[in-house]
């Protein structure tokens, strides 16, 4: 059985180097992530091309996310690089210092409006969480604080709130202008970073289509108000990450598990995909094999129905890139395994509005009390694809689809397959003998199978998906039904 999970990899300099590349595709990547808090706009472009070519080289599809630096509140540099600071000692966090002349005593902070969002008795959050500061005052520029929990502190490092409530806005000048690239690149998705409510996912949406880009829009829920519009933002957006760094950080690593489990469930239930993301296996980094809590980390996403999990360090700037994916790869299928082959239906209280999605229901609930081995949805956006895949289920889902476009948009979905297939130039008849072919040279299906193939009376047209046809594998095939 092919695996279900995808798997995203962060590029970097770490894959750069073309056979370093060609071994993580093989390692079984579907998509891949360019990272705009890093590097130049060139590097991205470049590193999507080469991705996309080798990807063909290999016969593969695999998708591209964009992803947005976003308002990420940092300090500014040290004299020095980095300092140490005392526990109970006195630190400001100064609007008005130069970039790189911070002290022991004082930083300067790249957020200039941080002293108007914050009083006295916050707790401020440094370097993921490391270096924690309680607020006595804040003068003018300056917010003077008390080092509770100290430690070395070094260049740009994050600026939390505990609890969350910075003001600053989602889509800065600097990604307006990545958006810009990413459309370039024809970024599949492109991911906003600190969205706070479904107007900001919105707004990146529209200036993406401005801007000529035709993916789709990942919201990355790392505040702590993006949990209190989280059904508005799970809407808005075509996909969620669950960015577990920073929203950890604003809401403490305890809250964190439910509000994953919450995240993952929601959007499943309101058919978006959802990706779980942040140290899930950051030993990889320098290490050749994963710690046993990364395994149970990555295991337990899966059990839960993550659509994708995904690693940032690890094949970005690691040591042992290809080696990561191969063993989230292992992890992922030992998890498939023991979920077993048990189907859960999800009960729609409401009425279907779309005869497409009532066929793609229809559908993969007969495949799961029918004994399918396989479904073929021919579809021209992927949507019917998508529904399908809403409920859990172990029959391969193939996605086939004429459109470039579409095949690398499906690689996020969990359990969907991308198949090139042109439905415009056949009969209905030799359509269905075709895909069975297809599934057949792919080792998907054999003789005495049963196959389930979804189309429209239209073929070539979105949105028109309106017919189901079980078909078993080595007998004749008639006209569609």
């Amino acid at each position: 059985m092919p695996r279900r999970t995808k798997i995203i990899a962060t590029l970097g300099p770490a894959t750069d180097d073309p056979a370093v590349l060609d071994e993580v595709i093989q390692a079984g990547v579907d998509v891949v992530r360019v990272n705009f808090s890093h590097g130049s706009a060139e590097e991205h472009v470049q590193r999507a091309d080469t991705v996309r070519n080798r990807a063909r080289a290999h016969g593969r599809q695999i998708g591209v996310i964009a992803d947005l630096q976003g308002p990420k509140i940092r300090i500014e540099g040290f004299r020095e690089g980095q300092v140490l600071l005392q526990e109970g000692a006195r630190f400001v966090l100064d609007a008005n210092l130069g970039p790189r002349d911070g002290t022991s005593e004082r930083v300067g902070i790249t957020y200039k409006d941080l002293p108007s969002d914050v009083e006295r008795g916050d707790t401020l959050l440094l370097d993921d969480g490391r270096i924690v500061l309680w607020v006595d005052e804040v003068v003018g520029g300056e917010i003077v604080c008390r080092v509770v929990v100290g430690g070395e502190l070094s260049d740009s490092k994050g600026i939390n709130r505990q609890g969350g409530g910075l003001s600053a806005k989602a889509i800065t000048d600097k990604d307006r202008a990545d958006i810009r690239v990413a459309a370039e690149m024809q970024a599949d998705y492109l991911a906003v970073s600190f969205p706070r409510n479904a107007e900001d996912v919105l707004e990146a949406r529209e200036l993406f289509r401005a801007a000529g880009g035709h993916g789709g829009v990942i919201a990355k829920i790392e505040r702590a108000e993006a949990l209190e519009a989280i059904e508005d933002i799970i809407r808005a957006a075509d996909a969620v990450m669950i960015a577990r760094g920073d929203l950890g950080v604003e809401i403490g690593d305890a809250e964190l598990p439910g509000v994953q489990k919450r995240i993952i469930h929601l959007a499943r239930s309101m058919d978006k995909v959802v990706i779980t993301a942040t140290q899930m296996m950051q030993s990889m980094v320098e290490s050749q094999i994963p710690t046993r809590a990364e395994v149970f980390d990555v295991a337990n996403a899966v059990l839960d129905g993550t659509d994708a999990v995904m690693l940032s360090a690890e094949t970005a700037t690691g040591r042992y890139p290809a080696k990561a994916v191969a063993a989230m790869d292992r992890i992922c299928r030992g998890a498939e395994r023991q979920a077993g082959s048990v189907a859960v239906e999800r009960r729609n209280p409401t009425r279907f509005t779309r005869v497409d999605e009532a066929i793609a229901k229809a559908s993969i609930y007969t495949a799961n009390h029918l004994g399918v081995k396989a479904i073929a949805a021919l579809t021209e956006s992927g949507a019917t694809a998508l529904w399908m895949s809403r409920v859990t289920s172990d029959i391969p889902i193939y996605a086939m689809t004429r459109h470039v476009a579409t095949r690398r948009k499906v690689t996020l979905y969990r359990g969907v397959y991308p198949v090139s297939f042109d439905v415009t130039s056949t009969d209905h008849p030799a359509v269905n003998r075709e895909i069975v072919d297809e599934l057949v040279r792919r080792g998907a299906v054999r003789d005495g199978d049963l196959v389930i193939i979804t189309k429209g009376d239209l073929s070539g047209v979105a949105g028109g998906t309106n017919a189901m046809k079980i078909v078993r594998v080595g007998e004749l095939i008639g006209p569609a039904t």
